[in-house]
């Protein structure tokens, strides 16, 4: 197995941290680092702005960015490619730009019992504005969504279903591609959340079907405060701007204004310029290492946390079992806070708590869980350092 922790500043000044929380937010390798710092130092102007050289070279590498994730993730063109400040902003842009402005009282949107809450609250406060319904497809006793409900619960009422590529909770792998059917069937839109997906497998909108798709640059080694919304260009240019001000519009008088086409109408103001090549350097890397060699060594290390977890009479486990670097698990007569500050004495950071998915911790009769989540950079050590950290909690709490 390659070692990637090299290429992460932070882990080489940290030697012994054991980092397992990538998907909450992901570590940055030198070369994103380096990109915002010659960005700022450098080569820094505003862009869509200037006539002067500097001002038009900054634009170009902004636009550059644009292009490189309208390719990484297969778009027919960088005009479908909106820059935001992460994926939330770009479910709630859809929510009320899309959803509240053109569904009613007899319309329905779906959304899965797998959700973050940025895929089920933008749909609450759309739905209180226009009045539709809300409906949700739950998951199996393993962990994986019922598609057998789906097809149920997806409707001729049905205009819009919003779904996770990969729970942030569980590491259910949805087949978004099947869903994708089942909505188009009935003449609905669909909206995937691929925040999990798009740092850890290849993402090809086109061949899933989707009409929208989020993904935040900060979850794929790359800075906060960018994300992607894609969406098809007919229906981004069909719906009305999210934020106004400058830069969104084509023409403006006191009595009316008119917007420019998509992307450039959903976004308002100076946008987030380092953020964007701080994204492009991101997609950079992660094309480089190669999503697939990703994805196998992710596969691999949460292979071996299972089983060194699975060890443990007193631990559990949750969800299926997809090898998507996610594991979540909880420990009889614990609470996952106190495994947290454990494990963190030892060196060992993980995630402990509901995950923004507090209706998911119902379903599944919890208040919490600890979660380890895998990078390029973890190595089997980091498992075995777990495994070390888990034996110190087991035998506290004995």
């Amino acid at each position: 197995m390659t070692n990637y922790r090299p290429l992460f500043p932070v882990l080489l000044g940290e030697p012994e941290l054991v980092y397992l929380d990538t998907a909450a937010t992901a570590q940055k390798p030198k070369s994103v680092i380096d990109a915002i710092t010659r960005a700022y130092s450098q080569d820094y102007a505003t862009v869509h702005r200037g006539v002067y050289r500097r001002s038009q070279t900054m634009t170009e590498a902004y636009e550059e960015a644009r292009a490189t994730v309208a390719r990484f993730i297969n778009a027919n063109s960088p005009s479908e490619v909106v820059f935001v400040r992460g994926a939330t902003e770009g479910i709630n842009l859809v929510a009320h730009s899309w959803a509240a402005a053109n569904l009613g009282p007899d319309d329905e949107v779906v959304v899965t019992e797998l959700e973050h809450h940025s895929n089920i609250v933008p749909w609450q406060l759309a739905s209180e504005q226009a009045g539709f319904g809300l409906r949700v497809i739950p998951i199996t006793e393993t962990g994986d969504l019922d598609y057998e409900a789906a097809q149920k619960v997806i409707t001729e009422k049905t205009k819009l279903v919003a779904v996770t590529h990969i729970s942030n909770v569980l590491g259910t792998l949805v087949d978004v591609k099947r869903v994708a059917a089942m909505a188009h069937a009935v003449g609905a839109k669909v909206l995937v959340d691929g925040c999990q997906a798009a740092p850890r497998q290849i993402v090809d909108v086109q061949d899933i079907g989707a009409d929208f798709y989020v993904f935040s640059a900060h979850k794929l080694y790359g800075p906060t405060g960018i994300g992607v919304l894609w969406g098809k260009l007919d229906i981004l240019n069909a719906m009305r701007p999210y934020h106004g001000g400058g830069a969104m519009i084509e023409t403006v008088t006191f009595a009316r204004s008119t917007y420019l086409p998509a992307p450039q109408r959903f976004e308002a103001g100076t946008p987030h310029i380092v953020g964007a090549l701080g994204l492009k350097a991101a997609i950079d890397f992660v094309t480089e290492v190669g999503l697939p060699n990703i994805q196998a060594h992710e596969a691999e290390l949460t292979r071996a946390a299972i089983e060194a977890l699975s060890r443990f009479n007193s631990v559990k486990v949750l969800g299926p079992g997809h090898r998507t670097g996610i594991v979540s698990f909880v420990m009889e007569g614990v609470h996952p806070h106190d495994i947290g500050t454990i494990l963190d004495e030892a060196g060992i950071n993980i995630r402990a708590g509901h995950h923004c998915a507090q209706p998911l911790m119902e379903k599944l009769h919890v208040g919490a869980t600890a979660r380890a989540s895998f990078g390029i950079y973890n190595t089997p050590a980091d498992v075995q350092r777990l495994a070390e950290g888990m034996e110190k909690v087991v035998r506290i709490f004995r």
